[in-house]
């Protein structure tokens, strides 16, 4: 950890003591905030990583970021110090999704995912095409996305099962393909760590502080009550990098959730 890094958290606590809180007790959850970049101007993604510097030490570069500015946005973030969860929800024929995998692997991301309706042979390609890179990223497959809900389930994708239940069936497919987990909402937590293990890693979208408006997203949780849940990484966007004190917005996430 760097010198600039302990500055920052030292600072964090100060705030927080003398706000007349506690004295904050480490628990390793502010290492896993990711903090989605999603916007189309490589000059605002800098300033918002910039800002985050010494609190944030891991980013999510979407479709929308990636699309307009390619892959220099992953390298600008890696040279920051930082790591990429790579969002890019592959959904293709086996053999394309294994080529575009072992390209976003040798960007040096720490994560990326595809969609786990891509099925069983989709999924272990994408796998198969990391198993020698080393360091090996992790592969996750998307479940439904947070923005959906039971109605866009049965009433226009005609899936029967309800949702939960699909979320749990996904992560199973995911898992018997080997990947490393799942990007889920929080409300299904518990459930996927249940019947897959502790060690099946979830990853939640849709995480609103109280204090932030739900906008798009349908199945959100708070970051606080997202850990509780037992998630591995939660990632926010929005609300800090929409906030006009992006470094003050993250405090206050990194203080509910410490």
């Amino acid at each position: 950890m760097t010198t600039s890094v302990n500055r920052e958290r030292k600072r964090f606590q100060v705030q927080i003591l003398n706000r007349g809180g506690d004295a904050v007790k480490k628990s390793g959850r502010q290492d896993r905030i990711i903090v989605a970049l999603d916007t189309q101007d490589f000059s605002e993604m800098k300033r918002w990583v910039k800002s985050l510097k010494g609190l944030i030490s891991f980013f999510k570069v979407g479709s929308e970021l990636f699309t307009a500015c390619g892959k220099k946005a992953v390298k600008y973030v890696r040279d920051q110090g930082a790591e990429v969860f790579l969002d890019l929800k592959f959904h293709d024929i086996p053999a394309t999704v294994e080529a575009s995998a072992k390209a976003a692997a040798g960007l040096g991301v720490k994560m990326f995912n595809v969609h786990a309706l891509g099925g069983v042979q989709m999924m272990r390609a994408a796998k198969q095409a990391v198993k020698d890179i080393s360091p090996m990223p992790w592969v996750l497959g998307v479940t439904v996305l947070t923005s959906m809900g039971e109605n866009e389930l049965s009433d226009e994708l005609k899936i029967a099962m309800p949702l939960e239940r699909q979320v749990i069936h996904l992560a199973k497919l995911a898992k018997q393909s080997g990947l490393d987990g799942v990007v889920a909402s929080a409300r299904e937590v518990k459930h996927v760590k249940k019947i897959l293990g502790g060690g099946f890693k979830v990853v939640t979208p849709g995480i609103r502080p109280a204090w932030s408006a739900s906008q798009d997203q349908k199945r959100i949780v708070t970051p606080r009550d997202a850990f509780a849940l037992g998630t591995d990484y939660i990632v926010i966007g929005r609300p800090i990098t929409g906030a006009k004190d992006v470094k003050g917005a993250a405090l206050r996430v990194i203080e509910e959730i410490e």
